[in-house]
């Protein structure tokens, strides 16, 4: 008897335990949604005579969580509903980071490649009026390549170096005093760190630098914290056990981390020294203070002016006028793609050198 009540009580629950789980929205029904408060925005925003596209879609925004909201707890109830809103804001706000960042690429490629060509990559601004198309970015390549590899030489040894000290030695009064100081240079405005360099230079040298290895110096000051503390974080990922088994077989610890921890976290290090990279090479204030810029190809970063792509950009829309913009506008997607290439360069080895699970 005790058998059959149990059963029983299961199978007349049954139907009502179907009916509460049926009640479910379709898959298609947010992008219903979503079409729909699309169309009452573009419609309240056309009626209103709102001429921007983005009151139109912020309104639709507005429309498309609230009806989201009231359909769901409909439907599902209220617990649903307000996952259902989580889940929408994440949407809307992943959109809305998305949009200006498609503005600003779309912007930058529809007006750079007007005079992007191959002799706008080959030639310097050497006898071109700034008022006449013609002239080139090759000098401003040659010395953001020339500025961010030396700056890139000095800070990441530097850098991967004070982050070994931090995690492996570091456990005194000086690594916190380390600790704090790379905190504190991590928010150094650029044109600080060029004035330091400046001021250094007037009392070592005497007189006014104009060279890109000046420049140099001052990014390296911006780029040093950013590697110290992506390494830094790279090699705290790395597990104990292995440190623990180095040691386990009489390996010193200098050569447990030189052999085990640095190459297990080495994709890593490649990635934040990437990513130090491109933080540094849309940097102008430094190169304005300290490198002068120059119209003339200077391969010498030791003696005399340099340009570089940011301070180009500058400097061309400074001037003025209609060539001068095209010109800014091609050197800024050159310098947009420059970067682009040092990210992908970063996934490339973070991929490759990532651990493999056998």
């Amino acid at each position: 008897m005790s058998h059959a009540v149990t059963d029983a009580k299961p199978t007349a629950n049954a139907p009502a335990a179907r009916r509460l789980a049926s009640r479910r929205l379709p898959r298609w029904s947010p992008l219903t949604i979503a079409a729909g408060a699309l169309a009452i925005g573009c419609g309240i925003g056309a009626g209103a005579g709102l001429s921007s596209r983005i009151q139109w879609g912020l309104i639709s925004l507005i429309f498309f969580v609230a009806g989201s909201y009231l359909v769901t707890a409909r439907v599902e109830g209220r617990r649903q509903a307000k996952d259902r809103v989580a889940t929408s804001l994440v949407w809307s706000s992943f959109v809305l980071a998305v949009v200006p960042l498609y503005s600003l690429v779309q912007t930058t490629i529809s007006k750079g490649a007007k005079v992007l060509d191959g002799t706008f990559l080959t030639h310097s601004m050497n006898n071109v009026l700034t008022i006449q198309p013609g002239g080139g970015v090759y000098h401003a390549i040659v010395g953001t390549l020339e500025q961010v590899g030396i700056a890139t030489a000095i800070a990441a040894p530097m850098g991967i170096l004070t982050a070994v000290y931090l995690v492996e030695y570091g456990t005194g009064r000086l690594a916190k005093w380390v600790t704090f100081f790379v905190d504190v240079m991590t928010g150094v405005p650029s044109i600080v760190a060029g004035l330091f360099i400046l001021s250094v230079w007037f009392v070592v040298v005497g007189t006014a630098p104009a060279s890109g290895f000046a420049g140099s110096l001052a990014l390296t000051i911006l780029m040093l914290p950013v590697v110290v503390r992506s390494t830094e974080e790279m090699l705290k990922l790395v597990p104990n056990e292995l440190r623990e088994a180095s040691f386990a077989l009489g390996i010193p610890k200098w050569r447990t981390i030189t052999k085990v921890v640095i190459p297990t976290a080495l994709g890593g290090i490649s990635t934040g020294v990437m990513l130090a990279v491109a933080r540094i090479a849309g940097e102008s204030a430094p190169i304005a203070l300290l490198v002068f810029g120059n119209n003339l190809i200077n391969t010498d970063p030791f003696n005399g002016p340099q340009s570089s792509l940011p301070f180009y950009i500058f400097q061309q829309y400074g001037n003025g006028n209609e060539p001068s913009y095209d010109r800014a506008w091609s050197a800024a997607l050159v310098l947009i793609a420059f970067v682009m290439i040092l990210n992908l360069v970063a996934r490339g080895i973070a991929r490759w050198k990532a651990p493999k699970h056998r």
